[in-house]
């Protein structure tokens, strides 16, 4: 499970419990300009990531930390698919966060209302 925090001009995903074990990762921030998109998480977890770089997976349980898919890294945290979302990146390590929340359609609203676009900083 993660959790998602407004600060500023960046948001701060968390990585709670022993997920930080499993992911090899305890917090990831990522400034506002750079998220493209956020949306459910459409795929099921028996759908392979890709090569697992750091982190764990149990096929079709769970996949945590980075691996290395088609578009690119991807840094993933998820057990459960009905609460799994993506966040498309840019200018980013990762191309993609795909992420347990606690609520998705209001971390969904979070990202997306609250990012800033190149061309609206201040």
């Amino acid at each position: 499970m993660v959790t998602i925090e407004k600060k500023g001009d960046h948001f701060i995903f968390t990585i709670k419990g022993i997920h930080k074990l499993w992911a090899l990762k305890s917090e990831i921030t990522i400034p506002a300009a750079h998220i493209i998109n956020a949306h459910p998480n459409k795929e099921n977890l028996h759908i392979k990531l890709g090569l697992k770089m750091l982190g764990t997976g149990i096929p079709g349980v769970m996949d945590a930390g980075s691996f290395i898919g088609k578009d690119g890294i991807i840094f993933c945290d998820i057990t459960n698919d009905d609460k799994s979302i993506v966040i498309e990146l840019q200018h980013e390590h990762y191309k993609k966060m795909i992420i347990d929340v606690e609520d998705p359609q209001y971390a969904i609203e979070l990202l997306i209302e609250n990012k800033i676009l190149p061309d609206e900083r201040i």
